[in-house]
């Protein structure tokens, strides 16, 4: 998957029925956070759509989106791969990777309203991965400067 298909997978989430909805979350998941803990440059833009999404009522993957979120939330791998290298001044590989995940992790941190409100739903469905996320939210600090 490319970012380019960012667009065109949100519009299924959006509008699609809960099956479409549902590959839709699975196959964005693959472009902005692979294997569930790797960030990429596409991530933070993305995560206001995920979080509007995940508060609108009419769409049927709220508890996939929110485990997106907190997988976001949590992603590190960038930074434990830059202080790996840290001290090696010949690596410049992870210039740019660890602010991605920086960025991410601020812009979930910013739906936290959104978030706390699915936490007080009356549909278990929603309202534990909501409460999950919270936690991480809770759990996981800011990054250190780069």
């Amino acid at each position: 998957m490319r970012a380019a298909e960012i667009p065109v997978l949100l519009s299924r989430i959006a509008y699609g029925d809960e099956d479409t909805a549902r590959l839709a979350v699975e196959d964005l998941a693959d472009c902005v956070c692979w294997s569930e803990f790797l960030a990429g440059e596409a991530t933070a833009p993305t995560v206001p759509f995920l979080l509007e999404l995940a508060g609108a009522p009419h769409v049927p993957c709220k508890a996939e989106l929110l485990e997106l979120l907190e997988h976001i939330c949590r992603a590190e791998q960038w930074h434990r791969a830059a202080s790996s290298v840290r001290d090696d001044k010949r690596c410049t590989a992870y210039r740019e990777q660890p602010c991605w995940e920086a960025a991410s992790r601020a812009a979930v941190r910013a739906g936290r309203p959104v978030v706390a409100g699915l936490a007080s739903s009356v549909r278990p469905e929603e309202a534990e991965p909501a409460r999950r996320l919270l936690r991480a939210l809770d759990e996981v600090p800011s990054f250190p400067e780069v």
